[in-house]
């Protein structure tokens, strides 16, 4: 996702190393790949799953 901001930028799985975007035509899903819960109800402000992504890693996650 480059062209559009990415959905609910206060919730904690845009800091987490399980985080995926799902993008569609006209909406974004956060996906969970930890959880049982795959679309967690965002904001998310706590997860026992949470993980940390490295900020210093480059990858295609948002894609």
């Amino acid at each position: 996702m480059t062209d559009r901001a990415l959905p609910f930028p206060d919730s904690l799985c845009h800091r987490c190393a399980e985080r995926r975007v799902v993008a569609g035509a006209r909406s974004s899903f956060l996906l969970c790949s930890a959880g049982e819960d795959r679309y967690p109800r965002q904001p998310v402000v706590t997860c026992p799953l949470f993980r940390p992504a490295d900020p210093a890693v480059t990858d295609d996650r948002d894609r």
